[in-house]
Parts: structure tokens; sequence; C-alpha cells
């Protein structure tokens, strides 16, 4: 029984939490989604929560990401506009990695590879060119 209030009250902690970081995120509004489109990195605002490890124990990972687009607004307002379905992408890649992976520097490393390499599919296949230079992790953390 004292699991189950345990559990249940992560669960409402984490919703929480989530429904706190979507309400700041649309508070900041336009104003700072515009500026961070013109500038040469564009973060990904809130940061990505997901649950990972298949069976077994629930493991979570929370990514904050950041997308180089160069220089050029133009570009780094085409990247928002897809951002959507940018975050999907990364939110399916990520919660498809194992414990095995995440714990080694050259597992994050593959990892940061291949969320760059999905990006820039998105980006081909919508716009006709990938137009993300790189991705960097700023934070990655995993509950085990």
């Amino acid at each position: 029984m004292k699991k189950q209030r345990s559990s249940i009250f992560f669960w409402c902690l984490l919703s929480a939490a989530l429904s706190c970081s979507a309400m700041a995120a649309e508070e900041e509004g336009g104003e700072k989604a515009a500026a961070a489109a013109t500038g040469e990195y564009l973060d990904l605002k809130p940061a990505i929560i997901t649950n990972f490890g298949g069976v077994g124990p629930i493991h979570f990972l929370k990514a904050e990401i950041a997308l180089r687009v160069g220089k050029n607004p133009e570009t780094g307002a085409v990247v928002q506009h897809h951002i959507p379905q940018i975050r999907h992408t990364l939110v399916m890649l990520l919660s498809r990695q194992t414990d095995e992976t995440l714990s080694t520097m050259q597992g994050k490393e593959q990892i940061r590879q291949e969320a760059l390499a999905a990006v820039q599919k998105v980006l081909q296949d919508e716009e006709g060119k990938p137009m993300v230079e790189d991705l960097l992790f700023n934070n990655l953390i995993v509950q085990r």
C-alpha cells in the first residue's frame, strides 16, 4: 500500500512539474521564441522528458537540447516552425534507449549523432535541406 501511495505521489509530482514547465514556456511567449530563432542556437523549450528502458522498472530521461541553425534568421524561423515534429521525433528516439547506451560517454555521443541525423531528416523531408548543423545536449539527466 505504501509503495502504491509513493507511486501515485510520484506521478502527481511529475504531472505538476510538466504542467508548470509548459505554462512557463507559454508565458515567455513568442518574443523569446522569435529571439531564439534569430540567433545561432535554438533551444528546444521546455526540456524533453520521457521514459525509457522497456520492460521492468520505469526509468526517466530529461534532455535539454539546443540546435545550431547558423546565423541566418530565416533558417531559425523555418526550424522553429517544425519544432513540434522535431520534438516528437526526439521523444521517440530517446524513449527507445537502454541503460547500456545511456551509461557511457560513447553511448551518449552515439545518441547525439542519431538525434542530429533524425532532426536533419525531418527538415530534409519538409524543407528540402537539413538546415541544422549540430545538436547539443545542454543537460542530460537519467533517473533509474
